[in-house]
């Protein structure tokens, strides 16, 4: 497999030496910065300490959005959700990107002691 360049991400440990994390993806148009606020209202007093992951999807054109660019997981052709139908909604190479991106920052984690099922 080839390399992958790992997206940017905002990161916040809740506590030291986490062994959880959660890897949290914006919307279209977004970016990481959106959810830090959210952090405080998930976590509970007791729990062990968590690292959160918002990656910033990279910037790209979005068709639906007349070509504007934006951070988008995959660019949107068109607003039908008939696939079986021929309708390519979403591009799929965008999506296969996002995967393999994704993937390397669970990989990542692992590499920094959080096993891929937590």
């Amino acid at each position: 497999m080839d390399s992958i360049a790992l997206l940017d991400t905002i990161e916040h440990e809740t506590g030291p030496a986490p062994e959880w994390a959660v890897l949290w993806l914006h919307g279209l148009g977004a970016d990481g910065h959106d959810f830090e606020p959210i952090v405080p209202e998930l976590v509970r007093l007791g729990w062990p300490a968590l690292r959160f992951v918002f990656p910033h999807a990279p910037m790209r054109a979005v068709t639906i959005n007349n070509g504007m660019r934006m951070r988008a997981w995959y660019d949107i052709r068109n607003f039908s959700a008939d696939e079986l139908a021929g309708g390519d909604r979403a591009d799929s190479e965008g999506v296969m990107e996002s995967i393999a991106q994704v993937e390397a920052l669970v990989a990542r984690e692992a590499g920094r002691g959080i096993r891929p099922e937590r």
